[in-house]
């Protein structure tokens, strides 16, 4: 009898088991194939062979040498040009699309206006290239629109002034174009993120609207607004057809110099090229990082 109770109870637990195991089974799994596909081929293995590349030589022998050339006065006066102009557009594109994001969200203002503004913006963030030094050209060149009617009907010289379209903060000004919307895009959900208890709060108390946004807002934004700035930095780090289009082939920004190691006649060196896009990799992650970083503390807030 006692036997038989046994073998029922261990049949029992063999047959609970085997659903389980089953139940492990998931096809859902089958969803996100694609995803880790492309991320390979088109993310993992790229760099990988960037990797490769950047410590061999042309007959594909490992070596340092391309590396090394990194800290040669060339490149690393175009790592500071590119530096430096990504952080003066990402600066100006997080201000001028902070100050844009609190009228629109804060401001009081109808709600088709957001609306316009949003769709705007995610179209005017991926909108660059030739066409969009074309449009500044058209626009704020020396013979362009804007310039013309300032001298036509005002009589005022806008170069007279000084200002260049072609030069390092006139380019500046053309990344704005994509950088401010995109700012607009990643800061709104964190200006949402802002309790109204919060300010309620702060006006019982007896502050004011300075007092609130000096002790209460800016500190919690002030996370949202760093990873937004590292955000614009990386994505102006990388741009390329915008700078080449506008400023041609002589502006030696990175991705530029990295463009003629692959791709140039005199200067056709592909692993020196290679040991750039890591270079350029490396700055970039070390920006994304930190954005991340800075996300999460942000999201403690917003919880």
């Amino acid at each position: 009898m006692t036997m038989t109770r046994a073998g029922s109870s261990e049949d029992a637990q063999a047959s609970m088991a085997g659903p389980r195991v089953h139940a492990k089974v998931s096809w859902n799994w089958l969803g996100v194939v694609p995803f880790f596909a492309f991320a390979f081929l088109f993310l993992i293995g790229p760099l990988l062979y960037l990797i490769a590349g950047a410590f061999q030589n042309a007959d594909g022998a490992f070596t340092l040498d391309n590396m090394i050339a990194l800290g040669g006065a060339n490149i690393v006066a175009s790592f500071s040009l590119s530096i430096r102009l990504s952080l003066l557009s990402a600066l100006m594109g997080a201000i001028a699309g902070f100050l844009l994001g609190h009228a629109v969200v804060l401001g009081g203002l109808p709600k088709w206006v957001r609306n316009a503004f949003m769709t705007f913006s995610g179209v005017a963030s991926n909108f660059a290239g030739v066409p969009l030094a074309f449009a500044f050209i058209a626009t704020l060149g020396r013979l362009g629109l804007v310039t013309v009617l300032l001298r036509e009907l005002f009589g005022f010289n806008l170069y007279a002034t000084g200002f260049n379209l072609f030069s390092f903060v006139g380019l500046a000004l053309v990344y704005l174009y994509f950088q401010l919307p995109l700012m607009l895009l990643i800061i709104t959900p964190a200006l949402d993120g802002l309790k109204s208890e919060w300010r309620e709060a702060a006006e019982i108390l007896g502050a004011t609207r300075r007092q609130y946004w000096q002790m209460v807002g800016l500190p919690v934004l002030m996370p949202s607004i760093l990873g937004c700035f590292l955000l614009l930095f990386a994505n102006a780090f990388g741009t390329l057809a915008t700078v080449y289009a506008l400023m041609g082939s002589g502006f030696d920004v990175v991705p530029i110099v990295l463009f003629q190691q692959i791709r140039g006649n005199v200067l056709y060196n592909p692993n020196l090229g290679y040991a750039l896009a890591v270079g350029m990799i490396v700055v970039m992650g070390i920006a994304n990082i930190l954005y991340l970083i800075l996300r999460r503390r942000a999201e403690r807030w917003q919880k």
